[in-house]
Formats: C-alpha cells, structure tokens, sequence
C-alpha cells in the first residue's frame, strides 16, 4: 500500500503555470504609500513614471495611458486615421492590433509573417499597399524587433505613417536603438503577463511634439490643461476642450507600480534571456522541435518562448502535445490564433496577399510556461516533459 502512495505522489501533477508576476514586497508598500495622496489620477506619480519611461527608451515625450489598446486607437486617432483608410497589421498578433484600427473606423490588411522569426513579413507588405493605405502597424512580436529599415523604406516611399505595437518588447532594440523610436509613437503594454506590470495599463511613446500635444489631450476627454495645472491656478474649470477626446488617463497608483517596475527592468528582462537561453540549450537536438530563431539576445526582451512542432518528426502534432502536457499540471498556449480565422475579422478586415505562413505556423505553434521568476528547476519540468513524450 505504501509503495502504491508513493508511485502516485510521484506521478502527481507538477503545476508549472503559463506565467507568474512578479510582484515583490516593495512593489506592495511603494501601491499602498500612494493611496496618501490626495490626487489619485492624472497626477505627478503619472508624471514622473512617464519621465522614467522616455528616458528608458531615449524618446522625447512619453504618454501614460489605461492599457496597450487604448495608446494604439489614441495614436492612430492622433495621426488623423479614420473612416475609408487602410491600415497594414500582421495576421499573426493579438485582437487588440486590429480592434484599435476598426475603433477609428479604418480598415485593418491583414498580412502575412516571415516563417523562421514570425514578424510581419516585408514582401507582404509591399503586395498590401494601395490608394488607401495611410499606416503600418508592424508588431514586435514575442520580444523581437521587426525589420524596421525596410519598413521605414515602405513608409517613406508611400507617405505613410508608423505606429508600432510594442506590446511585448519592454527592453526590445533594433540596431541598438530602442523599438517605438522607428515610428510616428510606438505603444506599450504592462498588462499582467507582460515585461513589468502595472495591472492594466500602458505607454505611448514619441518624438513628435505635435503628436505629444495630440495624445494627451486625447486622453483626457480634449481637455488643454492637466488636472495639476488646474487646481494650482486661481480657476481650476478654465480650461478649453480643443479636440475630441477619451478617458484613457493612467492612475497615480499603477503608476508608482510602474516606476517600482521599471527601476529592476534591465535585471528582469536579464533574467528572462538566461531562462530563454537555457530552454534553447536543453531543448535543442530534439527531432520535430523547431526552436526561436537565432537572435542577438541583448536586443531580445525575451517576452514568450514560442517553439514549433513538426508532427511528422516529433510524432506528435501540437494539440496533443498541449493536451499531454497540461494532464501534468504544465499549461501552454497559443500566440496567436491569426487574425483571418476570426468572424468579425473575415468581415471587417481586407487581404492582398496570400497568409500561408500564419495559417501554417497556426497549427505549428506552442508557448511554453515562461516568466521572470521561473526557475531552472521549473523549466526542468517542463524540458524533461517534452522529452519523455518522445518515449511515450
């Protein structure tokens, strides 16, 4: 009876999650110290996060907002896309890429990625652009850098503007500088899974005084003056609304969690590439597992470890791989389900080009459990479970 116990315990689930933020002790007492404050939203906490946050990136101005969504309809707003324009997106990205195009009543082209890194594939693009096309909207996807020089050369022969999702690239850099510096304003997120969070929240970036001015008015309903600047003046409601606008305002307490994040931000996404190293290192070799494409890790944020299976080879397609998997406690999943699978997206989005990498690597593709606490012991799990599946 007691070696029976002993052979379940063994056998037992694992529970190695998706992902894990980190939230440490100091993290709490800097949210908790904020709640003093007598100015909880669009205050100077807000002010000295966006400081932070451009002088981190080496951008001129930085903007606070609610989350990575709105900074991507807020910019597209700002730079004056709407109604019977054309904005290029990858198919293989987040709902968010193409909700934010369809919010200004532009038209989201879905294009195909490149097959070895997964980013947003230049030949595409260039088969994409038409009298209608008014923006690029390249997403750095999993924590690497798209080919921004030839998208520059795109977007300075047709007269279109940039805006870049970087969404998973906090510490990204392409040719030494950093990604959302390429474009009109490049738009971050620090959702819960991301780099650094702030709960919800995100970060538009920008060069352009013009556009800074655009963006935060519109984020504040079009108001011309700041909530600060009101109430240190004799009359706090003379203000002037030049502009429509939206309540897409960053609060003073996710931004003090902001700050505290961004102060370990280097040592974090260090950590992310020494975990992202050693998966590459124990999991190379194995038949059928196609590993991230080489890059150059010190321009990587190392955001997801995404592998692709070769059912032909391995023995196992990718479901079936997830299925095993998470019968051990080890969760995985998919990103993205591309974009032209989706309802509304059939009927609300425009295709020039043929998507036969997307929908390729769609049933290809696994994210293994990946996040800046993981330990080695963990990732050992995880490595250990996909090599026994060859056995199996």
């Amino acid at each position: 009876m007691n070696k029976i116990r002993k052979n379940k315990k063994k056998h037992s689930k694992k529970n190695v999650p998706f992902f894990k933020p980190q939230l440490l002790e100091e993290d709490k007492k800097a949210v908790m110290n904020s709640l003093n404050s007598s100015m909880l939203t669009n205050g100077p906490v807000m002010d000295e996060f966006e400081k932070k946050f451009a002088k981190f990136t080496k951008s001129k101005y930085a903007i606070a907002v609610s989350n990575a969504t709105s900074a991507l309809h807020l910019s597209l707003m700002s730079l004056g896309i709407g109604r019977g324009d054309e904005v290029i997106i990858p198919d293989l990205t987040f709902i968010a890429t193409a909700n934010a195009v369809l919010m200004t009543g532009a038209t989201p082209v879905l294009v195909d990625v490149e097959p070895k890194n997964f980013q947003i594939s230049i030949d595409s693009i260039q088969k994409s652009v038409t009298k209608k096309t008014k923006a690029i909207l390249p997403v750095h996807l999993y924590g690497k850098s798209c080919d921004m020089n030839s998208i520059q050369k795109i977007a300075k022969k047709n007269n279109l503007k940039i805006i870049e999702d970087c969404a998973h690239a906090i510490g990204t850099k392409y040719k030494n500088k950093h990604v959302g510096t390429f474009g009109d304003s490049g738009c971050f997120s620090f959702y819960p899974s991301k780099n650094i969070t702030t709960f919800e929240g995100g970060m538009i970036i920008t060069n352009s005084k013009k556009l800074n001015e655009n963006l935060r008015m519109g984020r504040n309903h079009g108001i011309n003056r700041t909530l600060k600047d009101r109430y240190s003046s004799k009359y706090p409601w003379e203000y002037d609304i030049k502009q429509y606008g939206y309540n897409y305002r960053l609060d003073e307490i996710r931004s003090t969690l902001g700050i505290n994040q961004l102060k370990r931000i280097n040592k974090i996404n260090d950590s992310r590439r020494k975990a992202f190293k050693y998966y590459c290192e124990k999991l190379s070799g194995i038949d059928g597992i196609v590993l991230p494409s080489q890059v150059n890790l010190k321009e990587h944020a190392c955001h997801l470890f995404v592998i692709s299976i070769n059912k032909s080879k391995f023995g196992l397609d990718r479901n079936r791989i997830h299925e095993k998997l998470l019968k051990k406690g080890i969760y995985t999943s998919i990103h993205y389900k591309p974009l032209h699978l989706f309802t509304l997206f059939k009927k609300k989005s425009k295709i020039y080009d043929k998507l036969i990498n997307s929908s390729k690597l769609y049933n290809e593709i696994l994210s293994l459990p990946f996040y800046t606490s993981m330990s080695k012991n963990e990732q050992n799990i995880v490595i250990n479970e996909i090599k026994s599946l060859i056995l199996n």
